[in-house]
């Protein structure tokens, strides 16, 4: 859980996002960051058992910077205004899937899979839809994540009009081809972080997505 005070401090840094009110609020940050890690450590710690896959991961692989790159974007506001944890096997250089829990006033959720891959990444994942789709469709298909999540996100930006290049159209896997990205959500209240049994709930909806990611991971890894 977070405590209401790191939300507050979310809060009060949207609404003041530049650098003079940070540096004023400094030791707000500090034990807000420190209530960050521990939440963190809260879900490394429940999630580990349940995907061993996760288990050389400490607190520091988990976490993003409150920085924001501003380098390529036109809102030039230096900090964010949410936190992230983020729960991976993969390693600086290798992107694989994982777990995903963001936290926002404007929007919070859980998520998993693997987002935007790159273009050799993409290939992959596609070759191994195209091999084993019906693998793919017994994993969407079970009880417990059919409950929680239901389905990949789609919108028009994370999938293609047209079949990918190499695939036909009447491919019993092209809706899945048709993917940009490969991951899905399930949003909830903000104000459930506060609550003791946050981190529990959510792992237990998080560790429905194992196979998922098991699945992706398993085309990133395979030798051709």
């Amino acid at each position: 859980m977070l405590s209401k005070d790191s939300l507050q401090f979310l809060d009060d840094l949207k609404a003041n996002n530049n650098r003079d009110w940070f540096l004023d609020n400094k030791k707000r940050y500090e034990v807000f960051k420190k209530d960050y890690h521990q939440l963190v450590g809260a879900f490394l710690d429940v999630m580990k058992p349940l995907d061993p896959s996760l288990e050389m991961l400490e607190v520091k692989n988990c976490t993003f910077r409150i920085n924001r790159d501003i380098r390529f974007s036109k809102d030039k506001s230096p900090y964010k205004d949410h936190l992230g944890v983020w729960l991976s096997s993969g390693s600086k250089g290798n992107n694989r899937a994982g777990y995903y829990v963001h936290i926002a006033r404007s929007g919070s959720f859980i998520a998993g899979g693997f987002y935007c891959p790159e273009a050799e990444d993409l290939k992959k994942v596609r070759k191994e839809i195209a091999y084993f789709y019906e693998d793919l469709e017994e994993i969407l298909r079970e009880k417990t994540f059919k409950k929680e999540f239901t389905d990949f996100d789609r919108n028009e930006t994370n999938v293609l009009k047209n079949p990918p290049r190499g695939y036909e159209k009447d491919h019993p896997a092209i809706e899945f081809l048709k993917l940009k990205s490969f991951e899905t959500s399930q949003k909830f209240d903000i104000e459930e972080v506060t609550r003791a049994d946050f981190v529990a709930k959510m792992s237990q909806k998080l560790i429905s997505l194992k196979p998922l990611n098991a699945f992706i991971n398993r085309a990133l890894t395979s030798e051709e």
